[in-house]
């Protein structure tokens, strides 16, 4: 089976994140760079399933020459391959450009199965895996907690606000995992190691057939048009109580409609 993890490069949440002042696209040198959090719970997913059914996992990232650093990590982790995506045309590209760009890029590889994570810690859109899947034309299973693969046939158990649903679908498909799904793995001095002779793919929006006009910020879906610093956090009120303190409370929060 051939899995396809999608991965993406963001700024570490440990550290401050900034926006450019030019066209208020994400300052990716602003920041320490990791691998997004729950792109992480994906690789390790479809290292298991290739574990459990044989085949080869192929990471496939869209970003920057940096993200050179996170594919190192996915490949040190037991990822057997990369592709990464970039051009400068991309910069400020929306999730439909997005969409479109991992589309054709996948259009070069062999895949039964794509995985990615939930959601983007610098989007928080959760979106490319639906708008994925529907480039594609494949069906999608999202919010999986439990991945069984029998045959041509991927079933997951769909996390809910109310226990979990069985979805069942046909091969190929697109997935998207939650981050109680597993426990990623840390890379051995072994898989590090490998991971330098492990071939990464780099694919300019030329390569796969696109000009950079249907790229990036001149022609994206959305746009951030204008940015203001959150205000200082103000000092609370201290209610001390002195037998009144239940009314006062009350008094604050209707002050506040919030009762």
């Amino acid at each position: 089976m051939n899995i396809v993890v999608l991965m993406k490069q963001v700024p570490d949440t440990e550290t401050e994140r900034k926006l450019r002042s030019d066209d208020h696209t994400v300052d990716r040198d602003a920041s320490d760079a990791v691998i997004n959090e729950a792109d992480e719970f994906a690789i390790e997913e479809g290292l298991l399933l290739k574990e459990a059914h044989g085949g080869e996992v192929t990471v496939l990232t869209m970003g920057p020459e940096r993200a050179t650093e996170s594919i190192r990590k996915a490949l040190s982790m037991g990822v057997d391959k990369a592709v990464h995506v970039c051009d400068p045309a991309l910069h400020g590209a929306c999730a439909v450009q997005t969409a479109k760009v991992l589309a054709k890029a996948l259009g070069t590889l062999e895949w039964d199965l794509v995985v990615a994570g939930s959601e983007a810690t610098d989007t928080r859109m959760s979106v490319i895996p639906a708008m994925l899947a529907e480039a594609l034309g494949a069906p999608q299973l999202s919010h999986a907690r439990k991945v069984s693969v029998q045959g041509a046939a991927v079933t997951i158990e769909r996390q809910a606000d109310a226990g979990y649903d069985v979805v069942r679908a046909d091969l190929p498909a697109v997935l998207s995992v939650v981050e109680k799904i597993n426990e990623p793995r840390y890379p051995s001095f072994k898989g590090i190691m490998a991971a330098k002779k492990k071939p990464i793919q780099t694919l300019t929006v030329a390569d796969l057939g696109l000009s950079a006009d249907e790229v990036g910020a001149g022609s994206a879906t959305t746009q951030v048009v204008s940015v203001e610093l959150a205000p200082p956090r103000q000092a609370g009120e201290v209610v001390k109580n002195a037998g009144d303190g239940g009314a006062r409370i009350a008094d604050f929060l209707m002050s506040k409609k919030l009762v």
